[in-house]
């Protein structure tokens, strides 16, 4: 059988002071007057009976519970975009908080028994958070309860982040062509196939990016290959196709890392190597980055970073507005200067 909870009673008694200066301390108030040997004595007492203070009669108190809801639709159950719960995780650990993760598939029946579940809790705020950027259908919430998008967006809900894809798209040009690279080649991507259609805004900003940059260096792809699902056999017969038609390619940019390593696996076959026939760079720093020989050279999603500040943003109830979060190049073995 369990034994009796531990009260501010016990803990002030063992400590030979009031409940009132117990409590004081406890809660860092600040200017108690008390001396530091009764801190002292009150955080042993604390530590001696094992103590933890009653969150419900806080949350009554102070209207605020410490607790912050996560809800998403598949980052929980994939590895992909976890680093998006580890950073939110960090950032309310070190804020003192407990964070509630729910998964939803992306049903809107089930987020909205997400959100009934969070704020059935009385959670201070929740974190709403898709694994690809996307539009997120959120239900009624109160207005007191407050909202963060994580790589999502949401017209009722303004205050989102995402990662920095303009910059990111510029960057990857950008790696390519200082190491003299002009004879490049777009796999995932055709600007006359796929005009005005992406899968998310934010890979529309990574397609703008990288064209700006290629139009500021004078630079055309020499050939662009749509593809709308971006796992590896795609990068495989994608790239097969493109080394028939453009056997002087010098470097792939590739959407993702998935392509990137189809793009590998039909340089080998062609008995062509990475980097010193062909270059490549891409998008993501999925973990199959590290595992290929040359490592993928790529550009990451910061989720972990993301995370982290869409809960600072959250407990900080800042202006409501868009965060950009800057995604860093990754430089491994898979890009060198041109042989021709």
């Amino acid at each position: 059988m369990a034994g009796k909870r531990v009260t501010l009673a016990d803990v002030a008694r063992l400590a030979g002071l009031s409940p009132t200066s117990a409590s004081m301390i406890l809660n860092g108030r600040p200017n108690t007057r008390l001396s530091q040997q009764a801190h002292d004595r009150v955080f042993s007492a604390a530590q001696q009976l094992g103590y933890r203070p009653n969150m419900a009669a806080r949350g009554l108190r102070t209207e605020k519970t410490l607790t912050i809801g996560f809800i998403s639709d598949v980052v929980a159950t994939t590895r992909f975009a976890s680093g998006l719960i580890k950073g939110a995780l960090q950032a309310a650990e070190d804020a003192g908080h407990v964070m509630l993760v729910l998964e939803t598939g992306g049903d809107p029946a089930r987020e909205a028994e997400a959100v009934a579940a969070v704020l059935d809790r009385q959670v201070d705020g929740i974190v709403f958070a898709s694994m690809r950027a996307r539009e997120f259908f959120v239900p009624e919430i109160p207005e007191s309860t407050g909202v963060v998008m994580l790589n999502a967006t949401n017209a009722r809900f303004p205050t989102s982040v995402l990662p920095d894809e303009q910059a990111g798209g510029r960057l990857a040009v950008e790696l390519l062509a200082e190491q003299g690279h002009r004879r490049i080649a777009l796999i995932g991507h055709n600007k006359e196939v796929e005009h005005d259609v992406f899968r998310s805004t934010t890979v529309a900003r990574r397609i703008a990016g990288i064209r700006a940059a290629m139009d500021e260096r004078g630079l055309d792809f020499i050939d662009e290959t749509s593809i709308w699902l971006w796992e590896p056999d795609d990068g495989f017969r994608a790239t097969m196709s493109l080394m028939e038609r453009h056997r002087d390619v010098q470097a792939l940019l590739c959407m993702n890392d998935r392509l990137a390593f189809g793009a590998y696996q039909a340089l080998s076959e062609l008995g062509l190597s990475v980097p010193d026939d062909v270059s490549i760079v891409s998008f993501d720093d999925d973990e199959i980055a590290a595992y290929l020989r040359p490592g993928l050279t790529t550009v990451a999603l910061p989720h972990q970073a993301m995370g982290r500040r869409a809960v600072e943003l959250l407990l900080s109830e800042g202006e409501a507005g868009e965060t950009l979060v800057e995604m860093p190049a990754v430089i491994r073995g898979s890009i060198a200067a041109p042989m021709s």
